[in-house]
């Protein structure tokens, strides 16, 4: 399972989302094809700053339906429009 958080700088976490089931697609996704979605990991923590989550929207658009949750997509993207209006946000997928 991978959740879901956005933290600030100093870590405090701000937001929290059930994320989604690690699955072979996942693991599959072609790194040239989707660079951002390709390096998370189950088993480790993948963080994103404001600088990297537009590329990490373009590889949730392009990725093909199903291979992450509707639910968990929206999630994503909620996150993701928080750390970009922030300041000093992060994006973390958060893995077992």
């Amino acid at each position: 399972m991978i959740d879901l958080q956005v933290r600030g700088e100093s870590g405090q976490v701000l937001a929290r989302a059930r994320g989604f089931e690690w699955t072979q697609e996942l693991i599959d996704l072609d790194r040239a094809e989707f660079p951002m979605l390709a390096g998370l990991c189950a088993f480790s923590d993948t963080v994103f700053n404001w600088r990297q989550v537009p590329m990490l929207l373009n590889d949730l658009q392009r990725l093909p339906d199903g291979v992450i949750p509707e639910p968990a997509c929206a999630a994503i993207r909620e996150f993701a429009a928080t750390v970009e209006e922030g300041s000093h946000l992060y994006l973390w997928f958060v893995g077992d």
